[in-house]
């Protein structure tokens, strides 16, 4: 399976440099095949801030590039927000704002859910999610099947629910039903992974996956996590015929640079609802 880095809230104008850099070395040592930016590419959707973010994007290794736009992509000046919300983005990333990827082994489907008229709270339209409904129930069982929104489509604390992305447990729901196996997303700069189960339980189907990132190589970082991004490593099924998934969480060590800090064996739909317990990770 391809190797995906899910990397989330660079917001460059309140960059790092030494981390922008760390995390550079890093990616080219792991050489992934896809890179996933899901969000919050600057901090004030300023020309300067869209023009260090291309600079870096340029820097990546050579992969395939999947950019999502965040909230903090749009302009602040009402007029602009509302007459040309993602001009900035379009002229540097190019005009698709929800780009897609579509392999034997992986589907990743972006969704924006940013807003003109919202500060910074996402939307995912109904019409959005019969779309990604549509798409996930025509990709073949062995694919490991991902979207992508900005805010996540479930929280793990009762104090990040107001961050949620509105529209979000339908289309968990939804997207579950029609196959997805992971939801990645960012916004509240914490990285966590937690399964969320089809509606009704009894159904016997396993739980989708969200998988939030961190801010990869911001200032802007939480008291309880630092930078950080998450790389999606292997589809496999064990001798039970379960689906699993790898997903590693790589932490900034000031120093250090980027090391993995946890990996997650993750069950994925079809698989019996236990999941296991995330281990640490040995070098």
């Amino acid at each position: 399976m391809p190797l995906v880095a899910h990397l989330s809230d660079p917001h460059f104008g309140a960059e790092r440099p030494e981390v922008v850099d760390d995390i550079l070395r890093c990616l080219h040592l792991l050489r992934p095949d896809v890179v996933v930016l899901s969000g919050d590419i600057t901090q004030r959707a300023r020309a300067g801030e869209f023009r260090r973010a291309r600079e870096f994007v340029d820097r990546l290794p050579p992969c395939k590039r999947l950019i999502l736009p965040g909230n903090h992509d749009l302009p602040l000046n009402l007029l602009s927000r509302l007459l040309w919300p993602l001009g900035r983005f379009r002229n540097t990333f190019g005009s698709q704002l929800e780009p897609s990827l579509d392999t034997p082994e992986l589907l990743v489907i972006c969704v924006n859910t940013t807003r003109a008229w919202r500060h910074k709270h996402g939307v995912v339209s109904p019409a959005q999610i019969a779309h990604v409904a549509d798409r996930l129930r025509q990709g073949p069982p062995e694919q490991l099947k991902v979207v992508v929104t900005h805010q996540p489509a479930a929280v793990s604390r009762e104090l990040d629910e107001p961050d949620r992305l509105r529209g979000g447990p339908r289309a968990v729901q939804a997207w579950r039903e029609a196959g997805a196996d992971l939801i990645l997303g960012g916004h509240i700069h914490l990285p966590y992974m937690l399964p969320v189960l089809a509606e009704p339980p009894e159904s016997g189907r396993g739980p989708v996956w969200v998988v939030n990132a961190g801010t990869a190589v911001s200032r802007r970082v939480r008291y309880e996590a630092g930078n950080s991004f998450n790389l999606i490593r292997s589809l496999h099924t064990n001798d039970l015929g379960e689906r699993l998934c790898t997903v590693e969480r790589w932490d900034h060590q000031p120093g250090q640079g980027f090391t993995p800090t946890r990996v997650h064996e993750l069950d994925l739909p079809g698989a019996p609802h236990m999941a296991r317990e995330p281990a640490r990770a040995t070098g």
